[in-house]
């Protein structure tokens, strides 16, 4: 059984507010979502968006695609204007690719209303626009738009759109819940119905929705099991309004839940790398909560749920993580026990299985901390840094030792503000003395850091601050409220790590923060 994965990123997906894709863009994401497996890509409309004109002149040439067919996206020809004569319908053509998806009302309504023709002349523009593209060798897919909403209000109606784009040599016709508003049950009903109605197979349906009642990824995966074989979706569910159907949450559905086989061997472990890298495209961050991709997707927190998980992964996760390219995490957080903590060291590498000691002492390091305010949720390398502080034969070297620190913000008669920091310590035996200006304290203070120990650690050139995240704990208030500080670290070989700091005074607790993330570094640019 052969089922159609369809991918309307590019088009459809870039109507979300926000994403404004360039011709390159549109090249890089076709490229990754081919490498994910999908049957066909939309790639925009033709002639009438220039944009996507070039996309497609360009992608006869730079586009080598492996699993995915390029479709170009328009409608049916105008209403009384002949077919031959249509400059939309022309673009089509002209954009060279080997299939073509016509968007078609299928709700009287609209019809009459937004077309302003009549219902015999819409059925007639489905018809010769159809005939027109599939008599030059174009393999043809008609969206039926508000196609449920439409079945609804005129089932005969609808039923007719259907059954003209099919008799006129449409592969697929696709039913379009437009406006999100249906439910599974609804999907189900619908199709079913119409199938018994005109008698033709639901293969030969497809299903594309909108989630506007966060029932897109249910209401596919309900049209596929009520016999639909062609889906489509975007790239993490990117589209107008709340969006579309994630196409990476159906597919991971229906090949993991119902054993369909929906991609090619070896696609669906790309799927977090995907993901994320058309994220990064979009400029949009990836969402950690995402099903199947996001890095919570498969991250556990409570205590009991790690005990069940030492003894078999898969008794908390619903799916192997591996299977679409994601991980397991435990986080470490004041609902943690000896179980959380003994599976997050030992995902860092340190194994405190045959230490009970040591892993109470850090149990009960952990829950201190968190209870003033601290979080190791997402900061792995201090909790490193915790943990090994507690194995004499993996203790972090501190690369220096604080004699003190001073921070100066100056505000200067021309309205700039200049931060200056000194900070005072001894390296190796030796009394450094160093002073650096920056935009704020905490990069001052990290200028002046790094300037006193850059001649004892060259490594530390190789480092920049990625990320500074600071957030006011919850039962504070006002100036005096204790902060929480996240300092993300980064290397020129592309790795990155993550401390914190927490202290009533916003400085201090960066301070803490910029130490663990210099020593964590410096420990890793040595192994």
């Amino acid at each position: 059984m052969t089922y159609q994965v369809y991918d309307t990123t590019l088009r459809d997906g870039a109507q979300r507010e926000g994403i404004s894709y360039s011709v390159v863009d549109k090249l890089a994401v076709a490229r990754l979502l081919d490498e994910f497996g999908v049957g066909f890509i939309e790639g925009g409309w033709p002639g009438a968006v220039p944009k996507d004109t070039e996309f497609f002149r360009r992608a006869r040439t730079e586009l080598d695609l492996r699993h995915a067919v390029l479709v170009a996206f328009g409608a049916t020809r105008k209403a009384g204007v002949a077919v031959e004569a249509d400059p939309q319908v022309r673009g089509l053509l002209d954009a060279e690719t080997p299939a073509v998806a016509l968007v078609a009302k299928s709700d009287l309504r609209h019809v009459e209303r937004a077309l302003r023709t009549t219902a015999a002349e819409n059925l007639a523009m489905i018809h010769d626009t159809v005939t027109h593209l599939v008599a030059r060798g174009r393999r043809v897919f008609v969206d039926g738009e508000h196609f449920f909403d439409g079945y609804r209000h005129d089932p005969a109606y609808a039923a007719a759109v259907v059954e003209t784009a099919l008799a006129a040599g449409a592969e697929v016709m696709v039913l379009c819940d437009t406006n999100g508003g249906m439910l599974p049950s609804q999907v189900t009903r619908a199709i079913t119905e119409l199938t018994e109605r005109t008698g033709i197979g639901p293969e030969r349906l497809g299903i594309h929705c909108q989630n506007d009642t966060a029932c897109a990824v249910a209401n596919t995966v309900a049209a596929v099991e009520a016999g639909v074989r062609h889906f489509q979706g975007t790239a993490n569910g990117y589209g107008e309004r709340p969006g579309n159907a994630d196409l990476f949450a159906v597919v991971a559905n229906l090949q993991l839940k119902l054993g369909l086989p929906v991609l090619p061997d070896g696609c669906l472990e790309q799927m977090v790398r995907v993901s994320h890298a058309i994220a990064e495209i979009a400029n949009i961050a990836p969402d950690t909560h995402q099903a199947y991709v996001g890095a919570a997707a498969f991250a556990h927190k409570a205590g009991l749920h790690a005990s069940a998980i030492k003894v078999d992964p898969l008794l908390y996760n619903h799916v192997d993580p591996t299977v679409v390219g994601n991980d397991m995490r435990i986080l470490v957080t004041e609902m943690a026990g000896r179980a959380s903590i003994e599976l997050k060291s030992r995902e860092l590498g340190l194994d405190l299985a045959g230490q009970p000691e040591t892993l109470s002492r850090v149990t009960r390091r952990v829950k201190e901390l968190e209870a003033g305010g601290w979080s190791f949720e997402a900061a792995d390398a201090s909790f490193e840094l915790l943990v090994r502080s507690e194995l004499p034969d993996r203790a972090p070297v501190r690369p220096f030792a604080l004699e003190s620190y001073r921070v100066i913000v100056e505000h200067r008669e021309d309205g700039a503000v200049v931060s200056e920091a000194t900070v005072k310590i001894r390296v190796r035996g030796e009394r450094v003395i160093a002073t650096a200006e920056g935009n704020g304290p905490v990069n001052a203070l990290d200028e002046a850091l790094r300037t006193g120990l850059t001649r004892h650690y060259p490594e530390l050139r190789n480092f920049e601050l990625a990320d500074y995240k600071v957030r006011i704990l919850e039962g504070s208030h006002g100036t005096g409220a204790v902060t929480r500080v996240l300092v993300e670290t980064a290397d020129q070989a592309g790795r990155d790590w993550v401390t914190v700091g927490v202290h009533p005074n916003v400085v201090e607790a960066s301070w803490h923060a910029l130490v663990d993330a210099l020593t964590y570094g410096l420990d890793r640019a040595h192994v």
